[in-house]
């Protein structure tokens, strides 16, 4: 870490301490940015664990920083409900919307509803699947690795995390694979804000998912009318009884989780893996000298990481927890990247340990009904990545700081510049 950085941390830190406590709020993309949202968070687990901001740009919410706090409500469905939105929607988001349709997704519904759609895409990332699908990742990871300049500098979130992401996401949707970036390009444009990122305007942002909206569109046509239906997502949907009647709206939310859940968080956690591993050299070390260590690793950086840094759920009635009323209809935002520091819970939260004795002790795939239905099938691709990288390197240096992206849900990088000095 540069001395600047350095310097960043210390300044949020004082600054978080200097705080009305009631003025706190985590809900600020500069903060993740910056990464200089870790002081918050700290001083809400220690003084207010379950707290009320009442002003934000994301209006009224409830921050729950703690792990166990968040793991209650994580799995209590029938309190917290997913119906009203899985992330905090900015003000400017909800006035841009108004009027417009939602287009609402599985992640985005309560059972009996939601387990009926999750159940239709669930047999892609179902165990077999998976072990089909694995050589073909690590042929494809190989091909990406084989391809990377040596002793230059290049952008690894361009040429290797967003690369073996797309790949693999255009496979689960049987997507053109020469078009694949468009996957990357379209979740972008989902997750970025106006100004940051792909996105320049909110016109943009409305054409551009139209553009999408229509590509996935002809596959729904397509696929439906197939007398023998395919292995893939669409196909899924299309056949499956309980979903092929859904309306478009509600197609394009499906398509819109599916499109962010396969490329932000795994995409994001590769990158996150090289990252780590330069800041803990001790760690890496430990990783090349035993590569059996990868698969806990893996867990660890997911954990470390925290790719999506929380999620969010609408009370259906008042309820208590820390001491603290949330009324019906309230905000709660459960903040994983803070549940993922606490140290009653984990030990040494803030250090990256690649040999934990519970590496998938983590809040990062969430929990309940809304688990993450492709945390498997992340975990492989970072597994296989990896497995390839020791195979070729004897190590990547990054050499410079991560552009991170500007959200307070993806919790990512947008460049990370590299080099690989040499091949095995």
């Amino acid at each position: 870490m540069s001395d600047g950085s350095v310097d960043i941390r210390q300044e949020a830190r004082q600054q978080a301490a200097a705080l009305p406590l009631d003025q706190l709020n985590p809900a600020q993309p500069e903060l993740f940015t910056s990464d200089t949202m870790w002081a918050q968070f700290e001083r809400l687990r220690r003084e207010s664990p379950v707290h009320y901001t009442e002003n934000s740009d994301y209006g009224p919410y409830w921050s729950v920083t703690r792990y166990n706090d968040i793991m209650a409500i994580d799995t209590n469905h029938q309190v917290f409900s997913s119906a009203d939105g899985i992330v905090l929607q900015s003000l400017e988001s909800k006035a841009e919307s108004a009027g417009r349709p939602t287009r609402p997704s599985f992640i985005g519904m309560d059972p009996p509803k939601h387990d009926v759609q999750r159940k239709a895409v669930s047999p892609a990332v179902a165990p077999h699947n998976l072990a089909q699908m694995a050589p073909v990742i690590r042929e494809r990871a190989g091909k990406i690795l084989d391809d990377l300049p040596i002793g230059e500098t290049f952008d690894w979130v361009d040429l290797v995390s967003k690369e073996l992401t797309a790949m693999t996401l255009a496979t689960l949707f049987d997507f053109p694979f020469e078009r694949r970036r468009d996957l990357t390009y379209w979740s972008d444009m989902m997750t970025n804000p106006p100004g940051h990122g792909v996105c320049d305007s909110w016109e943009q942002k409305r054409e551009v998912l139209g553009q999408c909206f229509e590509a996935f569109d002809d596959m729904w046509t397509a696929r439906k009318d197939a007398v023998e239906p395919q292995f893939d997502m669409i196909s899924m949907l299309a056949h499956n009884p309980a979903t092929r009647d859904m309306d478009a709206h509600e197609y394009h939310g499906n398509v819109t989780l599916l499109i962010i859940g396969g490329n932000d968080t795994t995409r994001n956690t590769i990158s996150g893996s090289i990252y780590a591993l330069n800041q803990n050299p001790a760690q890496y070390r430990k990783l090349r000298e035993n590569p059996s260590l990868i698969p806990s690793m893996v867990s660890e950086t997911i954990r470390w990481q925290t790719p999506l840094a929380h999620m969010a759920r609408t009370a259906t009635q008042d309820y208590e927890i820390g001491g603290k009323t949330i009324k019906k209809g309230d905000r709660v935002a459960m903040w994983y990247v803070s549940g993922n520091r606490d140290d009653e819970v984990i030990a040494n939260p803030d250090s990256y340990i690649i040999d934990r004795e519970r590496p998938r002790q983590h809040l990062s795939f969430g929990f309940g009904v809304h688990r993450c239905v492709g945390n498997r099938l992340a975990e492989l691709q970072l597994q296989i990545i990896w497995e390839e990288i020791l195979a070729r390197f004897p190590t990547i240096e990054v050499v410079g700081e991560p552009q991170r992206t500007h959200s307070v849900f993806v919790k990512g990088y947008e460049t990370l510049p590299v080099i690989i000095p040499t091949r095995n």
